[in-house]
């Protein structure tokens, strides 16, 4: 299992949200790369990172941190929040980044996301995040009819290289994933699952790695919080 620390971007701050409420921001440090670096240095061999402005505005909003992030970095990381035309993908896989994630356009523009899928093999990932069973878009302001599991298995043949899979009762509210259904939409499709969303302890993480079907967890808060030793987590998941 991947471990892949979260920097959540919003006005150029790391920052993490509460059940994805922008108003409920807490800011964990002012200079993003250097929150990166940290994160590098306890040994993290992913990030992942989030324009949540970018998000809701629909386009790259935090494009400075991110270049940032990635200047400061060796390793590879993945971003979503934002990402909904080709133009867009292609400008941040040649600004360095190893993986771009769709969210809104997966549900709103299937064909544009098989085609970049396509286009860009091993680079393209879908984000799924849920309130219960549906599927919500649009910086999870919007609501839709598209349940998780129909939405995964409608990306089987595309060629993802990762589903993000988010409980979004259980973000940023250090509650524990729900491990459950991430096992559950793992054993359903074939595509890589990475749990997003609650993980909050090295128990969370045991009890994900033990499902013995998800390939990836992503934490964030629980590293600012320091309820997560990120050397600790590593260490468990490398065993």
């Amino acid at each position: 299992m991947i471990l892949f620390p979260a920097i959540d971007l919003k006005d150029g701050q790391a920052v993490r949200l509460l059940r994805g409420e922008m108003s409920a921001a807490t800011v964990f440090n002012d200079d993003p790369a250097a929150q990166a670096r940290a994160f590098v240095e306890a040994g993290a061999q992913w990030l992942h990172l989030v324009d949540l402005d970018g998000a809701f505005a629909g386009e790259p909003r935090n494009a400075r941190a991110v270049e940032s992030i990635l200047a400061a970095c060796p390793v590879p990381a993945q971003l979503g929040g934002g990402i909904r035309d080709r133009a867009t993908v292609e400008r941040w896989l040649g600004a360095g980044l190893r993986r771009v994630i769709l969210g809104t356009a997966a549900v709103e523009d299937p064909d544009f996301v098989r085609e970049v899928a396509r286009a860009y093999p091993g680079q393209v990932a879908v984000g799924i995040d849920a309130r219960g069973a549906k599927v919500a878009t649009r910086g999870w302001a919007s609501e839709t009819d598209a349940t998780v599991t129909d939405l995964a298995r409608a990306y089987e043949d595309a060629g993802i290289a990762a589903i993000i899979y988010t409980d979004i009762a259980r973000d940023g509210a250090m509650q524990g994933p729900n491990v459950e259904a991430t096992a559950a939409l793992a054993r359903a499709v074939s595509i890589p699952i990475i749990a997003s969303g609650g993980v909050s302890s090295l128990d969370d993480l045991q009890r994900l790695k033990a499902t013995g079907v998800v390939s990836g967890a992503i934490t964030g808060r629980a590293l600012y919080d320091g309820a997560v030793d990120l050397r600790a987590a590593l260490d468990l998941l490398a065993d």
